[in-house]
C-alpha cells in the first residue's frame, strides 16, 4: 500500500446469520459435520445476511471521509472492522498507523470500574503504559471534565458523561486515525463545540472518519464521501456532491409515488406574465435564553489584557434574558488592559453547536477611524449593535476576544470559546441555518 494511503478497502464482506431459533443454531453446529461423515448432502440451518458486501474505497493519510447512509446500510460494521474489532467474511483492510474510535456509547469501558480506572485500561488498548497514562491523565480529566464523577463507576454515568470521557481518551491517545460514529450527538453545546475544535485541530496531520446523519455536519467536517446503501457502496467523491444526491435520495423514499424528483442540470424556469394574487407575509419568529458562562469559559490569556464582562441586552436598555429574534440588541464586551497599548480589538463570533460560524463582528471598524490609546489599568468597553437574527431551535456559544494590532497581523490576548451560551427553544424557523424575515411569499398562475 502506497505511504499516502491511510486506509484502504478492497472487496470487504460481512456475513452474519440470521437463526429462527436456538434448537437450529444447534443443529447447525452439529448435523453438517455429521452428514459430511456419511457423504451426505449439505443443509444450511440459517439466513445468510450481508452487512457489507464488495465494499472497496481509499482514503488518503489527512483526508476527512464522511461515511452516509440510512439506518442498516452498513456503517457501524464498516468501522468496527476497521478499528479491528470485528472480523471480515472475505475481503482486506490495510491500516497505516495508530487508529482510535468513539463507535458507540461506552464501548470499551468496563461498567463496574471507575473513570479513573476505565481512563487506564481504554489507554492500554491503544499500546499506553500506566506510566504513560500518568503523564497525560490530568489532561483527560481536564478535557472530560466530570470532576469528583471520575472516582465513580461509569455505570453510574449520564449518556453525556460517557461521552466525555470516552472522547476526553482518543483525544490523547496520539492516533493517527480517528474514527467518530455519530457518538457527538447526545453531547451539550458547549461540549460538542469543544470536541469540534479539537477535530479540527486534528484534522491538520490527521485522517478522520465521520459517521453522522447530520448533513450539516458532514459539510462542515469532510471533503469527501462515501455513500453505503444496504451493505453496497452506492457512491463516492466530494462531500457537497454526495450529501445533494443523498438528500434527494432519502426525500424520494420518503415521496414514493407521489412525487418524482428529477436531478436538475440547468435552469429549465420560464415564466410569462403574472395575474395579481393575495400577498401573504410569513410570520417569523425566535425567541432565545443568554446564559453567562464567562467564569467557566475555557480559553487563553497572555496575561496583557482581559476580558471582564460579555452581556447581551436589548438597545431599549430594558434587562431581559430572554431576546426575540428581530428586535435591536447590543453585545458588550468590557475588558481591561495590564500593559500600554495603542491598537486593541474587542471582538466576536456566534457558533452553532457544530462550531459554524454564524455572525460576528469586532472594533477594527471604529479603531481604523477613531485610533485609541489605553495605558495599564485602562478600562474599555466594546459595543455592538445589531438586529438579533432568527435562530432555529438549538443551542448557541458567543466566542469574545480580545486582542491587539491589526485584520491581519494581531495578537488574542484574551480569547474565550464559550462566553455566553444563547438557548433557543421556541423557534418558528423552518429551514437553514438562520432565518430570514421574508416580507412577502406569493404563488401566482401564469397566463
Amino acid at each position: 500500500m502506497s505511504s499516502d494511503i491511510a486506509i484502504k478497502v478492497e472487496n470487504l464482506s460481512k456475513c452474519y446469520e440470521i437463526y429462527g431459533t436456538p434448537r437450529d443454531r444447534l443443529k447447525q453446529f452439529v448435523l453438517p459435520w455429521l452428514r459430511r461423515k456419511v457423504g451426505l448432502q449439505q443443509t444450511q440451518y440459517f439466513k445468510e445476511f450481508w452487512a457489507l458486501k464488495d465494499v472497496s474505497f481509499q482514503v488518503k493519510k489527512g483526508e476527512t471521509v464522511g461515511i452516509i447512509g440510512r439506518n442498516g446500510s452498513g456503517k457501524s460494521t464498516l468501522l468496527q472492522m476497521i478499528c479491528g474489532t470485528l472480523n471480515p467474511t472475505s475481503g482486506a483492510i490495510h491500516v497505516n498507523g495508530r487508529v482510535a474510535a468513539l463507535l458507540e456509547l461506552g464501548a470499551g469501558f468496563n461498567p463496574e470500574f471507575t473513570g479513573f480506572e476505565n481512563v487506564y485500561m481504554a489507554a492500554s488498548l491503544h499500546g499506553f503504559s500506566p506510566a504513560e497514562v500518568d503523564k497525560r491523565f490530568d489532561a483527560i480529566a481536564s478535557f472530560a471534565d466530570i470532576g469528583d464523577h471520575m472516582r465513580q463507576p461509569v455505570k453510574t454515568y449520564s449518556s453525556g458523561m460517557y461521552v466525555r470521557l470516552a472522547f476526553a481518551v482518543i483525544a490523547h491517545v496520539d492516533a493517527d486515525v480517528l474514527v467518530i460514529d455519530e457518538a457527538l450527538a447526545v453531547g451539550d453545546a458547549v461540549f460538542t463545540q469543544k470536541c469540534m475544535r479539537f477535530i479540527r485541530k486534528f484534522r491538520e496531520n490527521g485522517t478522520l472518519l465521520f459517521v453522522s446523519h447530520d448533513m450539516h455536519s458532514v459539510l462542515s467536517l469532510c471533503q469527501n464521501a462515501v455513500w453505503l446503501h444496504r451493505g453496497i457502496v452506492r457512491d463516492t467523491g466530494p462531500a457537497k456532491s454526495i450529501a445533494e444526491t443523498y438528500l434527494q435520495y432519502t426525500l424520494q423514499e420518503v415521496y414514493g409515488q407521489d412525487a418524482r424528483l428529477e436531478t436538475l442540470n440547468q435552469s429549465t424556469a420560464e415564466g410569462n406574465l403574472d395575474t395579481p394574487s393575495a400577498n401573504c407575509t410569513p410570520q417569523y419568529g425566535s425567541e432565545l435564553q443568554v446564559h453567562d458562562k464567562l467564569s467557566e469559559a475555557n480559553g487563553w490569556k497572555s496575561g496583557a489584557g482581559e476580558i471582564l464582562s460579555v452581556a447581551l441586552q436589548p438597545v431599549n436598555g430594558q434587562s431581559s434574558d430572554v431576546l426575540k429574534g428581530g428586535e435591536r440588541v447590543r453585545m458588550t464586551i468590557r475588558a481591561i488592559t495590564h500593559q500600554h497599548m495603542e491598537r486593541p480589538i474587542l471582538g466576536f463570533l456566534v457558533r452553532d453547536r457544530l462550531g459554524q460560524d454564524l455572525f460576528g463582528e469586532n472594533t477594527l471598524p471604529f479603531t481604523d477611524l477613531n485610533p485609541c490609546l489605553f495605558e495599564p489599568g485602562g478600562v474599555m468597553v466594546g459595543e455592538f449593535e445589531f438586529t438579533l437574527p432568527m435562530l432555529p431551535n438549538g443551542q448557541y456559544v458567543v466566542m469574545t476576544s480580545f486582542a491587539e494590532g491589526d485584520l491581519v497581523n494581531n495578537i488574542q490576548h484574551h480569547w474565550l470559546h464559550d462566553a455566553l451560551v444563547l438557548n433557543v427553544t421556541s423557534s418558528k424557523v423552518r429551514w437553514g441555518l438562520v432565518g430570514v424575515p421574508f416580507t412577502q411569499v406569493s404563488l401566482k398562475a401564469i397566463q
